[in-house]
């Protein structure tokens, strides 16, 4: 991680929200889900902000580095229709190590539709890709 990822930098990123991205298409196994009204869904919300932070860390990162969120607490405060843009704003407001914290809010051009903080971690995609490896491991060992 380059040291020029410091607290007060900012990143915008604009999303039109398509209908596969509303809440009937988050588990459409779901007779419940399926049935729901098409509007952005809260789990496509967080995973945008997730978005707009990545790009914002990217030209801060070594190569070879990533970041995971490890942390939301983001408020859903009003429904979006498919076919709005909705504009993500974030801000890194700490850095302590390795772990990045967020302000961040999206609008929709009519409402602010969510808002509160965001925590990634940078990691290392090699050391990070064995562990998930020995876990595959490990699970399936569990499974035979």
């Amino acid at each position: 991680m380059k040291p020029t990822l410091k607290p007060g930098l900012k990143h915008s990123f604009s999303y039109k929200v398509p209908e596969n991205k509303t809440v009937p298409f988050t588990y459409p196994e779901s007779p419940i889900i399926a049935q729901m009204p098409k509007v952005f869904a809260t789990g496509f919300m967080i995973v945008l902000i997730e978005w707009t932070c990545t790009q914002l860390m990217a030209p801060h990162l070594d190569d070879g580095e990533g970041s995971l969120g490890t942390h939301v607490d983001v408020s859903h405060l009003a429904a979006t229709p498919p076919g709005m843009m909705v504009k993500v704003d974030v801000e890194v407001v700490e850095v302590q190590g390795r772990k990045i914290v967020f302000k961040v809010s999206a609008h929709d051009g009519l409402d602010l539709i969510g808002e509160g903080r965001h925590e990634r971690v940078v990691v290392a995609w090699d050391r990070f890709n064995a562990k998930v490896a020995e876990k595959t491991k490990s699970a399936a060992e569990l499974v035979s």
